[in-house]
């Protein structure tokens, strides 16, 4: 794709054809068996809540598992540790929302949390201060349902035209022909691939693109599932989720969903190797960072985290030269 006329070609025969209207609904696993309270109770992003739910299972700590992690969704609320002031708490869904919550918990002293898991970083102002260590990479692209008539490579260029709504790619209001989705706000995925595409969340709030959808059948979109694609519409995808999705490894939410290319660079490869790559992190308190357990399990590449290759690599994720690192810290 290199042209408006081109693409329009492509999306023309999409006039007319009905949409489907999918659920939304995902999976979900917290902590189970013992300790049922682990010292470190983590909730966040979609994206990494899979390969922190295997970590929470083989990471320990003198024999002990001490990480719990939270899904991004399931029941509307969950109690990460055993206090009473812990009982109950809304359930963050996203990097947004998890760190916000993370905040939250710390300011009040409560003990509740301590880390959140982010697919993107957010070095704004923070009190108390946090630290985004990465422990893997991950590769973002664009999904399309299997028999839709949009293309399968695109550059970023033309997926900037098409999330800023021009109408050579998608067509004219208020029935569009194409129809480009993001995930619920607070996504980290949603906030890394407007900065892929080169659009604001401001102006997306704002109503600035007003082909761009965030929900469908009333229902928000949720990250990495397919099930909402219909033959006219894209949506961003995390590469690592689909990898283990595909796999089995968690469950799969794709539908139909197949991946396309950016840039010409084919996006089933190694993380690493895709063409809009990111760290992905655990938000620990900088407070915390030479302090036990949080520095067994997140700091520095020897940490519990950082020697499992393997696991993190069966999670479709690759494995992250920095990982450990403690460099990143809000302002």
């Amino acid at each position: 794709m290199s042209s408006k006329r081109t693409f329009a070609k492509c999306v023309t025969v999409l006039s007319g054809l009905g949409l489907l209207v999918a659920g939304t609904g995902t999976a979900h696993a917290d902590p189970s068996g013992t300790p049922v309270h682990r010292p470190l109770a983590g909730v966040g992003s979609d994206t990494t809540q899979g390969v922190m739910n295997a970590l929470s299972n083989v990471v320990t700590v003198n024999g002990q598992k001490v990480i719990g992690s939270y899904d991004a969704v399931g029941s509307a609320t969950i109690s990460p540790q055993a206090a009473a002031a812990c009982q109950g708490l809304n359930r963050p869904n996203g990097s947004g929302a998890g760190r916000t919550t993370l905040l939250n918990e710390l300011n009040k002293g409560n003990n509740c949390l301590q880390f959140s898991r982010s697919s993107s970083l957010n070095l704004a102002a923070a009190t108390p201060g946090l630290t985004y260590v990465p422990f893997a990479v991950d590769g973002v692209t664009y999904a399309v349902s299997a028999g839709s008539s949009l293309p399968l490579d695109l550059s970023t260029a033309d997926l900037h035209a098409i999330y800023s709504c021009d109408p050579g790619y998608v067509g004219t209001g208020p029935t569009y022909l194409v129809h480009p989705m993001l995930p619920q706000a607070g996504s980290g995925t949603r906030s890394f691939w407007e900065s892929t595409v080169g659009i604001t969340e401001a102006d997306v709030v704002a109503g600035k693109y007003p082909c761009v959808t965030d929900t469908k059948g009333g229902k928000k979109i949720e990250e990495h599932d397919g099930r909402v694609l219909d033959p006219n519409s894209l949506v961003p995808f995390s590469i690592a989720q689909y990898i283990a999705q595909s796999s089995g490894t968690i469950a799969d939410l794709r539908g139909t969903a197949q991946l396309g290319n950016i840039n010409g660079v084919p996006s089933v490869l190694l993380n690493t190797g895709a063409a809009a790559t990111r760290d992905v992190y655990n938000v620990i308190p900088t407070s915390r960072v030479g302090t036990s357990p949080w520095s067994d399990v997140f700091v520095g590449s020897g940490s519990a985290i950082c020697q499992q290759p393997a696991l993190i690599k069966q999670y479709g994720f690759g494995t992250n030269a920095n990982c450990g690192d403690t460099s990143r810290t809000t302002g």
